[in-house]
């Protein structure tokens, strides 16, 4: 845990008891600060205050004798109306700041100049963290990774010189953090998302544009005219951007060249890494991820072979992508993460001979705009509640079958591949949400695993979770 002590002594209302919420109310009263917290769900509060967090409704206190009001990430700041305590804490002229706000303000107070690598974007984010934590920990270095990924960011270890943060921010929890100041900063893409918290395309842009912003360096993929104004805008105030792309050359920066990550630098071009052969790594959108990883990793002093030797032992992130099991010419691959057509075409993408095992509880739009991709598809394997729907759009432009469940089409999959002389993947990319047979994603990805893992000749890559069916 890091104990908030720049609040010490101080009153500061908290709203939003969930998990990280919960966990930023506890800091602060390790740290010190006079607590008074509340949630909307009576069991909730109940909970905080048998953990020994001092619970108040706010609607009752004083709110001018307060220092600051922490909102969780979850709770609605502006849109699509403020919570009735942000209004209250409007009203009374109170700073409203988040978890991520606290740790920065911590981190200003015990170490500034300890490295912190902040991530974001629409999409490719937890991969990104994820790999950028690996190479820090395979350097031997002292890394701590949370935030939007994993572990709440106050519950990591106190900042100390020599430690590295690695931390995932959402747009909410950007939006509460207004002065983040990372050593490097990550924006990775932009696309409509969460507008319904936004309010505009605009307003989601500027919320992402304050974390490269506040950066030493801000690294910016290019690929979308939302992130290549970003990057002009903060490299004309003066600001230190390192531009990445994973579709054309840059002129200063890294960007996607096949399987190479090439670095264009003071007129010369160097290769930074070969992603051949790195399974966990394939396609452009993990060529992106790559080079943003290197990008901060070589901005905070880690050498360029330490950053080659962590690329090539990235195991992957669980239910992106991840291959799982390998028999003969065949690999397995975890993709359930994958819960609409959009999320589903990068592995798709990656794989020229597939078997895809899609399907579960539909979302709108389908599948029709991967029908470009149809062609890599050996034959397809539907499942749930959007077989049916899956089966038509399928037509006679891809050999398929309705399997019904999940081991169903494990094992058909895996029946009719082994018979292929072709190189192949076995494809959980669902394109759908899981919610009709799973509780959640990670279920389904862990359901995966075992089926596959029962098997015969298979070799696994990953643990078999336990309990898993």
């Amino acid at each position: 845990m890091i104990p908030v002590k720049t609040f010490a002594g101080k009153d500061v209302a908290l709203f939003g008891l969930g998990g990280s919420g919960l966990a930023t109310a506890k800091a602060l009263v390790a740290g010190g600060a006079k607590v008074m917290a509340w949630d909307d769900n009576p069991e909730s509060v109940a909970k905080a205050a048998a953990d020994g967090v001092p619970t108040a409704d706010l609607r009752d206190i004083d709110w001018s004798v307060l220092s600051a009001f922490v909102l969780s990430p979850g709770v609605p700041l502006t849109h699509p109306k403020p919570h009735w305590s942000v209004t209250l804490a409007r009203t009374a002229c109170v700073e409203i700041i988040g978890d991520v706000e606290l740790f920065v303000r911590e981190r200003r107070a015990l170490a500034p100049d300890c490295p912190f690598i902040a991530i974001t974007g629409t999409n490719g984010k937890s991969t990104t963290t994820a790999l950028i934590a690996h190479i820090l920990q395979s350097a031997g270095r002292d890394t701590q990774l949370g935030g939007n990924i994993g572990r709440a960011v106050l519950t990591l270890d106190p900042p100390k010189a020599e430690r590295y943060f690695v931390v995932e921010c959402s747009s909410y929890q950007i939006d509460l953090a207004p002065t983040l100041n990372a050593s490097a900063g990550i924006l990775l893409n932009l696309t409509p998302d969460h507008l319904d918290r936004h309010g505009t395309m605009q307003h989601y842009a500027e919320i992402k544009e304050r974390l490269v912003a506040g950066s030493d360096t801000s690294i910016i993929a290019v690929d979308d005219s939302y992130c290549a104004l970003i990057a002009d805008h903060i490299e004309n105030g003066g600001g230190k951007v390192e531009r990445i792309s994973k579709r054309q050359p840059v002129a200063e920066g890294f960007y996607n060249d096949g399987h190479r990550i090439m670095r264009a630098h003071m007129g010369k071009t160097d290769v930074l890494a070969d992603l051949n052969g790195i399974p966990t790594l394939k396609g452009t959108h993990n060529a992106q991820n790559a080079a943003a990883a290197i990008a901060a990793c070589l901005a905070v002093g880690v050498s360029a072979d330490e950053v080659r030797a962590g690329l090539k032992s990235f195991s992957g992130l669980k239910h992106r992508m991840q291959p799982v099991g390998r028999r003969g010419n065949v690999v397995f691959v975890n993709d359930s993460k994958a819960t609409n057509a959009e999320a589903a075409e990068p592995s798709l993408s990656s794989y020229e001979r597939i078997y895809w095992i899609a399907g579960g509880l539909p979302k709108e739009g389908g599948i029709a705009n991967l029908a470009p991709l149809f062609p890599r598809i050996a034959k397809a394997y539907l499942i749930g509640e959007a077989a049916s729907s899956f089966s038509a759009t399928l037509g006679d432009a891809v050999p398929y079958e309705i399997s019904g469940t999940l081991d169903k089409a494990v094992a058909h999959a895996a029946a009719d591949a082994a018979e292929d002389s072709q190189d192949a993947a076995i494809l959980l990319a669902p394109a759908c949400a899981s919610f009709d047979q799973y509780k959640n994603f990670e279920l389904r990805g862990d359901s995966f695993v075992t089926h596959v893992a029962g098997l015969p000749g298979i070799k696994m890559l990953v643990e078999v979770p336990q309990g898993g069916q």
